[in-house]
């Protein structure tokens, strides 16, 4: 029997609470629960992919990886530091090893440096290569995203789109990193070049055993390059996954109205939509329970005071739905 691996990253009880603005002296101090209590792993060289509708604390969950928000409570574990716990100063030492590409990659650019300058100021920062050695690694780098050497030479205006996203891959790769957090790292790019975007980092996953974790809206996407999918609503995990698993026997309700939304190009399959009512609930103030039984159309008494916890079906499928086994949709 195989022993189990320790996952590259573990996250434990991540809670991230912003504090409201007071209105007035007497109001009492309200919190936005962007991530309330969610506990997770990524194995070496697997991609996560974490996707939700918009508000549901995907991003804030990168965010708080990264350590660009301080967490509230919680255990962040990467390579068996707690990235939580760490100071400052502590942290540069291990922002070599995770990096981020934003989604929108012209404003994730500094307009007035060059290409070179840029990838330059990254390895000179992390002290990854000798002077001397930093020019051949960035010919190397535009080789590996599929840009031309004189592309060093140019302002990221001068870029398209696409091209702008590879140079973000490319500054990323720069520091030599075991995990790249991508935060709807496609998601502005037309479907074409999204499709390039997507094989150049599977490519790169394969060559150097990079490990991602994938933020996105789009299902579609995200049955392209995930390894596992971990599904969030309102700040909580609903459904992890498998990615054949999650697509072929969804066990969550809001996983499969996600999942029959994404557009089928055969016009002769005939699928019914799953029409989720209402809008999602106000995260200062969450609902009691399951924070799905608002919306849900099989809620009973038991979802709305009851939170269901997130237990395990299958093999390595898990889902915090009371009702799990029992629907049929």
């Amino acid at each position: 029997m195989k022993a189990a691996t320790k996952p590259l990253l573990e996250v434990k009880h991540l809670k991230q609470y912003f504090s409201m603005k007071k209105e007035s002296p007497f109001q009492k101090k309200q919190y936005v629960k962007a991530v309330d209590d969610i506990s997770f792993g990524v194995e070496e060289g697997t991609t996560l992919s974490i996707v939700g509708e918009s508000g549901c604390g995907k991003s804030t969950t990168g965010r708080a990886i990264l350590r660009l928000d301080d967490p509230t409570e919680g255990e962040i574990h990467f390579q068996g530091r707690d990235l939580a716990k760490l100071s400052r100063r502590e942290l540069k030492d291990v922002r070599g090893d995770i990096q981020v590409i934003f989604q929108d990659p012209f404003a994730s650019l500094n307009p007035r440096r060059t290409i070179r300058q840029m990838l330059n100021e990254s390895m000179k920062i992390q002290d990854v290569l000798p002077k001397s050695d930093r020019e051949g690694r960035m010919l190397e780098l535009m080789t590996l995203v599929g840009l031309p050497p004189d592309s060093l030479e140019r302002l990221p205006h001068e870029f398209s789109g696409g091209q702008r996203q590879r140079i973000g891959i490319a500054r990323a790769l720069s520091v030599n990193p075991k995990m790249i957090i991508c935060d709807e790292a496609v998601s502005a790019l037309d479907v074409s070049i999204q499709a390039q975007v997507l094989n150049l980092l599977k490519k790169l996953q394969k060559q150097f055993n990079m490990t991602y974790v994938f933020i996105s809206h789009d299902l579609s996407v995200v049955r392209h390059i995930s390894d596992r999918i971990m599904v969030m609503y309102l700040g909580k995990i609903v459904e992890i996954a498998d990615k054949h698993s999650l697509f072929n026997k969804p066990s969550h309700p809001y996983t499969k109205a996600l999942l029959s939304a994404i557009p089928v190009p055969d016009l002769d399959v005939a699928r019914k939509e799953i029409e989720i009512t209402g809008d999602v609930p106000s995260p200062i103030n969450p609902p009691s329970g399951c924070r799905f039984h608002t919306r849900c159309p099989f809620a009973t008494d038991h979802c709305r005071n009851i939170e269901p916890e997130l237990r395990e079906l299958d093999d390595g499928h898990l889902v915090g739905c009371h009702y799990a086994e029992k629907l049929s949709i």
